[in-house]
């Protein structure tokens, strides 16, 4: 027979070994990017009891509903809730413009948008809202938004996304309904009218915030609290204690001061026999309190 037609052994058993070894670097190599990636998101969530340390991030729970906020947009939400307290607007009107926001601006202050639009509200200077430097202001688009809802009929009974869409005039009249369970949560938490509903973890604050603090409440309810600011002369820590006429404006000034300076140093809020403690790694209860105050008055420490 000739050589060339001799049959080739060919010895398969020795490449097995390798086969294998590399199909287990792929499988370790799998499940080192799981793990690593399951730590990632861990590092962004709050576990409670835990000692992993949280995005700055609050959460508002009222009833059935409730959201999640970036400690930026809640210190905007506590702006266009704080604007509707100002003007004696019912929390509904406040729901709206919170769903409206998060529609349009995901509750940022944002210099860019569609054609001209800005800001929390997008709205366009071409259209009549104002200035590019008035429409930037938080304060007045929040309210020239609530200028134009208030002239919605029936505005207090139709649909929310009804009344934004009238207000807003959007491509996208059905996105707004997503919105709702937070917006109503928000609202209801930053009008006061869900106690102990607002809770907020914060490690990025400068601290020192007893002045922008007493601005703040100042600008909403004016004379209609007293605000005292003091600093404690051992530790340097600011405290501000307000007094109200009752215990839903109470827990309005708790609520919206945790909301709009959780990134400024609050380190613990006191409404009548509820206390909330800020904790680093984890998000913070209310509890009650080993010592009371009236339920009108409010005691907000700072670091």
């Amino acid at each position: 027979m000739p050589r060339h037609s001799q049959p080739v052994r060919r010895v398969y058993g020795r490449r097995r070994p390798v086969g294998r070894i590399i199909i287990a670097l792929v499988v370790t190599v799998a499940v080192v990017i799981g793990v690593v990636a399951v730590v990632r998101t861990l590092m962004q969530v709050t576990f409670s009891g835990t000692s992993i340390i949280p995005s700055d991030h609050c959460v508002a729970v009222a009833d059935a509903y409730s959201g999640s906020m970036t400690t930026e947009q809640a210190s905007n939400a506590a702006i266009i809730v704080g604007e509707a307290i100002r003007r004696g607007l019912p929390a509904r009107a406040a729901t709206i413009a919170i769903v409206t926001a998060s529609q349009e601006s995901s509750l940022r202050n944002l210099d860019y948008g569609d054609a001209d639009s800005l800001g929390l509200f997008q709205q366009r200077p071409s259209q009549g809202w104002g200035t590019p430097d008035q429409i930037m202001d938080p304060w007045y688009s929040a309210g020239k938004f609530y200028d134009a809802l208030v002239k919605v009929p029936d505005w207090q009974s139709k649909p929310i996304g009804d009344v934004a869409q009238a207000v807003q005039r959007s491509a996208y009249p059905d996105a707004y309904a997503k919105h709702e369970s937070a917006g109503r949560a928000i609202a209801s938490t930053l009008t006061g009218l869900t106690p102990a509903g607002l809770r907020c973890v914060a490690n990025d604050g400068q601290g020192g915030g007893g002045d922008e603090l007493t601005a703040l409440l100042t600008m909403i309810w004016g004379d209609a609290i007293t605000v005292t600011p003091a600093t404690d002369a051992t530790t340097g820590a600011a405290t501000v204690t307000v007094t109200t006429a009752d215990a839903t404006t109470a827990w309005a000034v708790a609520q919206i001061s945790m909301a709009q300076l959780a990134a400024s140093g609050l380190t613990s809020i006191q409404v009548g026999d509820q206390t909330w403690t800020h904790q680093s790694t984890d998000l913070a209860k209310w509890t009650p309190s080993p010592t009371s105050v009236q339920d009108t008055a409010v005691v907000v420490t700072l670091r």
